[in-house]
């Protein structure tokens, strides 16, 4: 199945090993991850982690140092520049926005005035470079979930005219809190969700609607986190310079759920019968009666230039052709913590184990011989930004998206050492899935789905942009779910997420001695393993039945038909 260089040779097979509480024989473990070095990418991330690259945030010094280091690193492997004008990298033009603390804004409801306050009652952002924003008496409208999904007969729209509105709706999928017997049951997975249920598809489509402003309804359990995760940024907000046919809506944010169940009620409406009326398709929007909204908003606006790094290895025979990997090499830079001590959020696992995973795959790839198709490995800016980086790649490629046959993103890999099990996220959306649960059944392991689908992590990594554009994906993201590690089993892999959790996007997100880099090198041999058979194939990986990306992907059908 594997390429001859890809063979290892056995020293025979281990005496039956006793792993949570069960005995079994096992192969040397290192077949599971051959020919990814483990010790390799802990030293990549060990660098990556350190002081000199001071937290790699976008459009500082760390970025800079972070840029060379990886373009070294390629050159070092052999790899060709992927970048704009034969160079290693692509220009990413970004705009960084705050919203002032003394943002006003508030609703009219009849003789009524219902104040919000930033960070309180109301979480506002915006992604337009303007100084100011103001809103004078706008009807609000709800929307129910805000979805418009003709793959799945569902339409919350009904044709109503948002142009000057401010929208509301609620988060998630219509069917997250579906009832036994309620007819949007199952249509949008139960609680797995879809993109149709992520906040930026909700903004999104307000945008294309014209609406001046949109709000989402905060519920812990649709959203996957309280209203404290919302607020965090604290009305910071990062985004691609944009074109005038690409307009972001003007306003976007939360409305705290208790302060949206007393605005519906001042304008004699009841947020949960509403609730409920959404799970319909027949639901057509509400106009909040007699209810106006009007904000003042003061903007800081900065203007950014950040870098993604592009290598590559041409294709022999079908050089259009593309199989690419990537991972993103920003993390959250210095700042000062509750104590007034400047500290570094480091980002060693979240994403230099992406990083160090794409550069082993590249030096695999360059040690082997040249592959059919062309191999691209490329390290994204701003993921924790919005995925920045990749949206501008997917809007700017270097290569066609049409005859790009699939997008590996690697965010997270575990450091617990080899597992029973790989997490495939999104269970359902495409053919590459079942390559996966292929690959690693070969190490000895078992894919499962997901943990908790409902917190759709399928739609929070740099593939998105490329889903989006129908190029078939697949995600790794070990905090997904429960390790099932070799040594300690689920309960030895609960305990590593918890506390690997505990640091997500934190100071103490950095590199440790202690890593056994085992486990991760075993999802990114698979991995490699998917891209080899690829790149050495005219397989073209498809979207299943059911995937809101199929449709898209289907439109270019007729370009991957040529030869």
């Amino acid at each position: 199945m594997f390429p001859s260089y890809l063979k290892v040779v056995l020293p025979g097979v281990a005496a039956a090993v006793l792993v949570a509480g069960h005995a079994f024989a096992q192969a040397n473990p290192a077949s599971a991850y051959a020919p990814i070095d483990p010790a390799r990418m802990s030293s990549v991330i060990r660098t990556l982690a350190s002081d000199p690259f001071e937290g790699r945030a976008p459009g500082t010094p760390g970025e800079a140092k972070t840029i060379d280091y990886i373009i070294d690193q390629y050159k070092q492997i052999g790899l060709e520049p992927g970048g704009e004008n034969g160079g290693w990298t692509q220009r990413v033009p970004l705009i960084h926005t705050r919203i002032d603390s003394t943002a006003s804004v508030q609703a009219h409801i009849g003789q009524d005035r219902l104040p919000f306050t930033q960070l309180k009652e109301i979480y506002l952002n915006t992604l337009m470079p303007t100084d100011r924003i103001s809103i004078t008496d706008a009807p609000l409208v709800f929307v129910g979930y805000g979805v418009s999904a003709p793959d799945r007969q569902w339409d919350d729209y009904k044709g109503v005219d948002l142009k000057g509105k401010v929208v509301v709706f609620l988060i998630n999928d219509p069917d997250f809190d579906a009832k036994p017997g309620d007819s949007v049951a199952g249509r949008f997975g139960g609680k797995k969700m879809t993109y149709y249920g992520r906040w930026t598809y909700k903004y999104e489509e307000a945008a294309r609607r014209g609406a001046v402003a949109a709000l989402i309804v905060h519920d812990t359990p649709g959203a996957s986190y309280g209203w404290s995760t919302v607020v965090a940024p604290g009305g910071e907000a990062f985004d691609i310079v944009r074109d005038g046919a690409d307009k972001p809506v003007p306003l976007q944010g939360w409305i705290e759920g208790n302060a949206a169940r007393v605005l519906f009620a001042k304008a004699g409406l009841s947020l949960a019968h509403l609730r409920e009326q959404a799970r319909r398709p027949d639901f057509h929007p509400v106009e909040l009666p007699n209810a106006r909204l009007s904000a003042s908003v003061p903007v800081t606006v900065e203007h950014l230039e950040s870098r993604n790094v592009i290598a590559k290895l041409t294709g022999a025979k079908y050089p259009d052709q593309t199989v690419m990997y990537g991972a993103h090499w920003d993390a959250f830079g210095e700042r000062t913590d509750a104590q007034g001590k400047e500290v570094i959020r480091r980002g060693a696992i979240d994403d230099g184990s992406g990083i160090a995973a794409v550069m082993e795959i590249a030096r695999a790839f360059k040690a082997g011989p040249k592959p059919d198709r062309t191999v691209m490995f490329a390290s994204w800016t701003a993921e924790e930004r919005g995925l920045l980086g990749s949206t501008w790649y997917a809007a700017h490629p270097m290569v066609p998206l049409a005859k790009t046959a699939a997008n590996f993103t690697i965010d997270v890999l575990q450091m617990a050492g080899p597992s029973h099990n790989a997490f495939i996220i999104g269970a359902g959306q495409d053919s590459l899935q079942d390559d996966f649960a292929g690959a690693v059944k070969t190490q000895g392991r078992t894919a499962v789905s997901e943990a908790m689908p409902e917190r759709g992590a399928f739609y929070r990594a740099d593939h998105l942009p490329f889903a989006r554009a129908g190029v078939p994906v697949l995600p790794i993201m070990d905090m997904a779910g429960f390790p099932d590690l070799l040594k300690g089993g689920v309960s030895a892999g609960r305990q590593w997420l918890q506390n690997y959790m505990a640091c997500y996007h934190q100071a103490c997100d950095a590199w440790s001695a202690q890593w056994d880099v085992r486990g991760a090198a075993e999802d990114t041999a698979a991995l490699y393993r998917i891209g080899h058979t690829l790149a050495f194939s005219q397989t073209w990986p498809q979207w299943k039945p059911g995937s809101e990306f199929r449709a898209v992907r289907e439109r270019t059908d007729a370009e991957r038909s040529e030869r």
